[in-house]
């Protein structure tokens, strides 16, 4: 089954009426917790059916709950898990109807784009990576955090239960952030963890270098973060920010690095022209790769291998 026959949900509205819920209070926001509140009756069958939302959702998962299909990656949330989706994502619930009615002790934040209108939040939504991992990268959470979260769930609840007034969208907004900053937390204590494991720079850069001694290179054009991500089996903000973790640079500065690395060897093995040097790396267009050449270097290609052959050239003169 495709996307095309994706099931859409764009509203909490939508949410509420397909889980056999009243409509919300709020129109924007909403908290389904199974665990405390009445048991959830799926009133049209979704089960390996690939959802489509246009609403950023927060899930807690803990024990033998429901997976969740992402992709080609299927998530088992056995250990207590926090997954996040963002508006545009294509989820497929898998498992049994009976699993989604009775969802143990987790709960789901779900809220429109629109909540985030006009706060200080909307603008910093980009700061919050975590929303473009796939659920293979979920938050895997300590028991005093999962208190605390659940701690702060439930302050949410209670604001989105009652109708919005005017001070509904600060205080949704800065309970939301609350949410999140907690969220940065924990990502950063689990990337520490993995990065001391260690492994993921020398991966990419067997990739990279495999990339560049490709003869298909020039056709396949510049590794990306994308593309070495997808490699990798990573999504790329986490592949990123896991990189960052253990190395202190982004995949993008990893890759810029392994280029120019790959571009020297090229200067220095023959004298071919800065153009051709630049195409074999799969650049489109020879002047991109001297400008980044010489943002990385402080020199043009040319210079660069001038300098470094020169002393050469001078003991050779001079022999």
């Amino acid at each position: 089954m495709g996307t095309r026959d994706a099931l859409r949900l764009g509203s909490i509205a939508q949410i509420h009426g397909l889980i056999g819920r009243p409509p919300p209070a709020h129109p924007l926001i909403s908290v389904i917790a199974a665990s405390w509140q009445e048991p959830l009756r799926i009133e049209i069958p979704i089960i390996g059916r690939p959802i489509e939302s246009g609403l950023y959702v927060i899930s807690l998962k803990r024990g033998d709950e429901c997976h969740a299909e992402f992709g080609r990656q299927v998530h088992d949330g056995q250990a207590g898990i926090i997954v996040f989706a963002s508006p545009g994502q294509v989820i497929t619930p898998i498992g049994g109807e009976s699993e989604l009615a009775h969802e143990g002790e987790g709960w789901t934040v779900v809220f429109h784009p629109d909540a985030l209108r006009d706060t200080p939040l909307a603008d910093a939504m980009h700061q919050y990576r975590f929303f473009g991992y796939a659920t293979h990268e979920a938050l895997h959470l300590t028991r005093p955090e999962r208190e605390t979260f659940t701690g702060l769930v439930r302050q949410i609840e209670r604001e989105s239960s009652v109708p919005p007034d005017a001070f509904a969208p600060d205080v949704l907004s800065a309970q939301l952030q609350l949410l999140f900053t907690y969220c940065q937390r924990a990502y950063a204590r689990q990337l520490e963890v993995r990065a001391r494991a260690g492994g993921v720079a020398e991966r990419l850069d067997r990739h990279l270098d495999a990339c560049f001694a490709s003869a298909a290179q020039v056709e396949g054009g510049l590794p990306t973060v994308r593309s070495c991500a997808r490699a990798l089996g990573y999504s790329p903000d986490y592949l990123s920010d896991l990189l960052r973790a253990e190395t202190g640079t982004s995949a993008r500065d990893h890759i810029h690095r392994a280029l120019i690395e790959a571009a020297k060897a090229r200067l220095l093995a023959s004298d071919a022209s800065a153009s051709a040097v630049a195409y074999a790396l799969g650049f489109e267009h020879p002047q991109h790769f001297s400008k980044l050449f010489r943002q990385k270097t402080g020199q043009s290609p040319g210079e660069w291998r001038r300098a470094a052959k020169g002393p050469t050239t001078r003991r050779e003169t001079s022999a």
